[in-house]
């Protein structure tokens, strides 16, 4: 007996670390996105299916897609506070609460989501993400490929604009619209199409994919062919929630978040992204206008004052937003992403 007791102690004792280790937990991921639409099924999915492979099953991700569990902008809010674990947050959804990363959303300045990611990533780290979000843990980032602007006519330049009502990406674009005269229409993605057919807008600035993601083509089926703008929304994760997990299961979740990572995501939703294009540009009921040069220019001036806007609410917050902006347009540099 007492052969068997001794025995029975070493196995315990040989076992314990890993079962200390081996911790299993459950995360749940909400997001707004549509489950069968690029930015989840190449972006999303793959995120969390590499995660828990890593992490040997260890890590479960159950993901709630399409505001199952609350609307798009109260995502950020919802990881926040423990209401999910991570959640899919566009920082644009909510105006003025995270003026650094607003940079981001000003219109001309990348013309790769790819490159533009690891950029964003890598800048926000070093430049805003401790001051704006560190309530949570900044996993990755996910831009789309440089959205554009669909009408339902003709419009090249800035002063086309004029009189219309636009659904705008996010805040800054909102902006944008007003300061050229038009009339921004705030909605989340998921209601676009119903704000178009009812005639509430006349145009919207989307990602290639979301105009066959939301069954757009026939409502808005004139292209404004130049990189427009991005939005780059993040994976977050609630603090509580990270610090909760054992250092093995800890090092699966920050090895999957960081800039390599925010272009790898990318990347999927970049290729559906110029697949949908061509495929638009196939269509002989869609039209493409490419601007000249004098319109790129007449763009990129009229959307000047937005640059010096955000400069004075970074700087209201206490920060340098002079050292913040130089910084952002060098890393774009770097990765070869600026426009």
């Amino acid at each position: 007996m007492k052969k068997t007791y001794v025995a029975l102690c070493a196995i315990l004792t040989v076992m314990a670390p890993a079962t200390l280790t081996a911790q299993e937990v459950t995360l749940r991921l909400s997001h707004w996105v549509p489950p069968t639409i690029s930015p989840a099924t190449k972006g999303i999915n793959p995120w969390a299916e590499s995660v828990m492979e890593a992490s040997d099953g260890r890590i479960q991700i159950d993901i709630y897609p399409a505001q199952q569990l609350g609307r798009a902008p109260d995502h950020y809010d919802m990881a926040k506070d423990g209401i999910v674990d991570l959640s899919y947050v566009n920082p644009g959804y909510t105006a003025g609460r995270f003026p650094i990363y607003a940079l981001t959303e000003v219109p001309f300045m990348a013309d790769d989501s790819v490159k533009g990611a690891m950029a964003i990533h890598e800048w926000y780290a070093a430049n805003g993400a401790e001051q704006e979000m560190g309530d949570v843990k900044v996993c990755f980032v996910h831009p789309h490929a440089p959205g554009a602007l669909h009408t339902q006519v003709d419009v090249t330049s800035p002063d086309g604009v004029s009189g219309k009502n636009v659904r705008p990406a996010h805040a800054t674009m909102a902006r944008f619209v007003s300061l050229l005269g038009g009339g921004p229409v705030q909605v989340p993605a998921p209601e676009v199409r119903e704000a178009l057919s009812k005639g509430a807008a006349e145009a919207v600035t989307f990602p290639w994919g979301s105009m066959y993601d939301f069954n757009l083509t026939e409502e808005v089926p004139v292209h404004l062919d130049m990189p427009f703008y991005l939005s780059a929304q993040v994976l977050i994760m609630n603090l509580d929630s990270y610090n909760s997990l054992s250092d093995e299961n800890k090092a699966v979740i920050d090895d999957h978040c960081t800039p390599e990572w925010s272009g790898k995501v990318a990347q999927g939703w970049y290729d559906d992204d110029m697949a949908a294009k061509e495929k638009l540009m196939a269509d002989e009921n869609q039209t493409f206008n490419t601007p000249t040069e004098e319109e790129v220019a007449a763009w990129r001036e009229a959307a000047a004052p937005l640059i010096d806007e955000w400069k004075a609410a970074v700087a209201d917050r206490g920060h340098d937003a002079d050292a913040i902006l130089e910084a952002y347009k060098a890393k774009l540099v770097e990765m070869g992403a600026d426009y």
